[in-house]
């Protein structure tokens, strides 16, 4: 058995997952690592917006850690992040940029970034933006673990100078996602935090065939939605969802409906929290589409992709209930096969355990002209 790993990760959140899906990610793959052996400590920014919202204040499966500085965060816990076997920042980590450098003058044994969310980054990036990762710290990374696998990897690699990208798809707790066996009570539903890249096929695929259908019912949960939106008669909104209700949530549902944001469309391979935990407690999933979706959960077979509002129409008017639950059962399968908290946490401890077989580069930053050099 390999020795057990000692690591620290910067994320957005574990302790709230209030309008963000990085918590419910970082509790599947910490709880994986922990079912492992491995040892981490999770610090996170102390901000007023998740601090209202805590449901899970004191996990049993890491030590979780706050701060308000990030120059509090080196002097308590520099010693911790010098003898881990390596230090993890997450996107999306407030001040991530001076952080990043930071801990790159710091030199812990290896220095890793995983991003959950790699299309909005790179094209970000692209755009000349940096909000907490800056074009010029990628290559200061041993390992880039990546939201998005597929052709993506090889973008970091080629046109970032990442030194090694690797895919770590987000995943789902299996034990907590499961099906409740409780009567069905929506036709078809939808969990996720307002984006406006994502509501004009919220509205394609769910507000319009609600329109079209209103002796069914329909459901959409979560929070951020603006006030001006006209919700038919036939769709219950709920606001706000904790993580402990989602099992109930989706086992409620004849469909349930996954929605991509459109840079993860434009970047393909890059499936959400959401699509495998809901496949986890066997709801029937129809999804937009996107490259590499196929490839994850077969259309036809473990999921249905709709393009249009017809699409969605047809499918809740005319699917029997046999073929129903046969797609969410190949769904499941093939999510608990590949796709849970352990499987990745396996994943991660592996490729980090590579490292050791590796030399790392010495990296240094120049503050005067700002850049990364190899010494």
């Amino acid at each position: 058995m390999r020795d057990p790993l000692n690591l620290v990760v910067f994320g957005l959140s574990l302790s709230s997952s209030w309008g963000n899906g990085h918590a419910t990610t970082f509790r599947a793959l910490l709880r994986g690592l922990a079912a492992s052996g491995h040892n981490v400590l999770f610090l996170e920014r102390d901000v007023p917006w998740y601090a209202g919202h805590r449901d899970l204040p004191s996990p049993d499966f890491c030590t979780l850690a706050y701060y308000d500085t990030i120059d509090a965060v080196l002097a308590t816990h520099g010693a911790r992040l010098k003898e881990a076997d390596a230090v993890i920042v997450g996107s999306y980590v407030p001040d991530g940029c001076e952080l990043i450098d930071r801990l790159a003058h710091l030199a812990p044994r290896h220095l890793c970034f995983y991003d959950i969310d790699t299309p909005v980054t790179l094209a970000a990036l692209e755009r000349g933006e940096e909000p907490y990762l800056a074009r010029r710290q990628i290559p200061l990374f041993d390992i880039y673990f990546s939201f998005s696998g597929g052709a993506v990897l090889d973008i970091l690699e080629h046109r970032f100078q990442a030194r090694k990208a690797a895919a770590l798809y987000c995943s789902v707790d299996a034990e907590r996602y499961v099906n409740t066996r409780e009567p069905l009570r929506w036709d078809l539903g939808y969990l996720g935090t307002y984006s406006a890249d994502r509501q004009p096929t919220l509205e394609r695929l769910l507000l319009e065939p609600a329109r079209r259908l209103p002796d069914l019912r329909f459901v959409v949960a979560g929070p951020q939605y603006p006030g001006e939106i006209e919700w038919p008669e036939n769709v219950e909104r709920i606001d706000h969802l904790p993580p402990r209700e989602h099992a109930s949530f989706y086992s409620r549902q004849r469909f349930t409906l996954n929605v991509t944001r459109a840079d993860m469309i434009a970047a393909g391979w890059s499936p959400s929290v959401r699509l495998f935990e809901a496949a986890a407690c066997s709801a029937p999933i129809i999804s937009d589409e996107w490259r590499g979706l196929d490839e994850l959960l077969p259309d036809g077979q473990a999921l249905v992709i709709a393009r249009t509002s017809e699409d969605v129409v047809a499918v809740l008017t005319r699917m029997d209930d046999a073929t129903r639950r046969m797609i969410a059962e190949a769904a499941r399968s093939e999510v608990l096969a590949s796709h849970t908290g352990l499987a990745r946490a396996r994943q991660m401890a592996e490729a980090l355990a590579a490292l050791e077989q590796t030399p790392s580069a010495t990296m240094t930053l120049d503050p005067q002209i700002d850049s990364v050099r190899r010494s």
